[in-house]
């Protein structure tokens, strides 16, 4: 697994007591925490021995797969159960989909993670949301005292909760005119993301915070998927048609200003991306070398999927859409990548709240396996 840079390895936790027996932590920025990890203004040695991304591109060409007969076993159990054939519908797509990503058949999910990155971008100074940039930090502190949509979801369905401020303080590039990271930047915050399930995990819900990242997901898929910003920009977090003409100029002028260098999915994720896009990403690969499956929340989660998707096209083999947000974009990228929502609540909330209510399906749908295959061995 590729090591995160001491500056970005998370170890100072603020905790909030639940009922859940699953913990729930904020990881904040520094003090131990997310460093900005922006390396643009620091002298570079005259010899590097590898770039930044190499160890990605490394990982990315050697994904283990999945354990074809471990969801084959599965489906077998359900077969000889005492019940119509595939009755149960696409609970049993589920649950073959856990034992072959997690190597357990019968599967089981005792340790659940919901993993939330929270980032600002320097393009929201165009104002491309109705909201300050504050309000960023604002959601990441209710998280932390347990007020949030999401705490009360992850006690309803006994997930765990960590919460990543990526250094809130510190937006990234504006993308109409520079890059939103440094590739030595961007690859740090990809390794911070694999430390999403140091901790260990068995199923991990990953979703976002972040003002104004709906647009930035909507310059991602233009860049990867092509097109331009009106066929891409939504109304995220309630934009009038002004902010939403807004929107789609700055999808405009980035992938004008950035050009060619678009091609590369990487180069993409750190042009015109962001930093919890960039900890998506380390999150999904970690998920995938440690035989994690995954559920992706949002327009967000998704565009930063879909750079892995763009680089290497087994990568999201793991993982699951727990439903589409009212974003237009997100029902095109979704499509782009062959992705069905497990939900249709039209939840744009963020927090990965679409992700954790997914989660208690999943949960039911390894249980149901279980349960039937005692049965069906009596």
């Amino acid at each position: 697994m590729v090591q995160p840079p001491e500056q970005c390895k998370p170890s100072a936790m603020r905790r909030k007591a639940t009922c859940s027996r699953h913990r729930q932590a904020v990881v904040p920025a520094g003090e131990g925490g997310y460093a900005a990890c922006d390396f643009r203004n620091e002298p570079r040695p005259t010899q590097m021995p590898a770039k930044p991304f190499d160890d990605f591109r490394s990982l990315l060409a050697a994904l283990p797969p999945a354990d074809d007969a471990a969801g084959a076993r599965v489906r077998a159990l359900f077969a000889k159960a005492d019940k119509p054939n595939e009755s149960l519908g696409r609970v049993e797509d589920i649950a073959a989909w856990i034992a072959a990503w997690s190597g357990r058949a019968p599967p089981a999910i005792n340790r659940p993670l919901v993993a939330i990155f929270a980032g600002n971008h320097g393009a929201v100074r165009h104002g491309i949301s109705p909201r300050r940039v504050a309000a960023t930090a604002n959601e990441v502190e209710l998280c932390a005292a347990g007020g949030a949509a999401i705490n009360q979801v992850c006690i309803a369905n006994d997930l765990g909760l960590k919460v990543f401020d990526l250094a809130l303080d510190i937006p990234t590039g504006d993308i109409t005119e520079e890059a939103a990271l440094d590739e030595r930047g961007c690859a740090a915050t990809m390794a911070f993301g694999m430390e999403a399930v140091a901790g260990g995990a068995d199923l991990l819900c990953l979703g976002d915070l972040g003002v104004g990242n709906s647009t930035i997901a909507a310059a991602l898929c233009a860049a990867l998927f092509g097109g331009k910003g009106t066929d891409w920009v939504g109304p995220g977090s309630g934009a009038d048609a002004a902010t939403m003409a807004r929107k789609a100029e700055v999808v405009d002028r980035a992938l004008a200003f950035h050009g060619s260098g678009l091609g590369d999915p990487l180069e993409a994720l750190r042009r015109v991306g962001g930093r919890e896009f960039a900890a998506i990403c380390g999150a999904i690969l970690a998920a995938r070398m440690e035989k994690i499956p995954v559920l992706l929340d949002g327009f967000v989660a998704t565009a930063a999927a879909a750079v892995l998707h763009a680089a290497s096209p087994g990568t999201l083999d793991h993982c699951l859409l727990a439903g589409l947000s009212p974003e237009p974009g997100h029902a095109k990228a979704a499509e782009r990548l062959g992705l069905r929502p497990l939900l249709d609540f039209g939840i744009s909330h963020g927090e990965g709240v679409g992700a954790a209510l997914a989660a208690g399906i999943v949960k039911a749908a390894a249980l149901t396996s279980s349960g039937m295959a005692m049965a069906v061995r009596l």
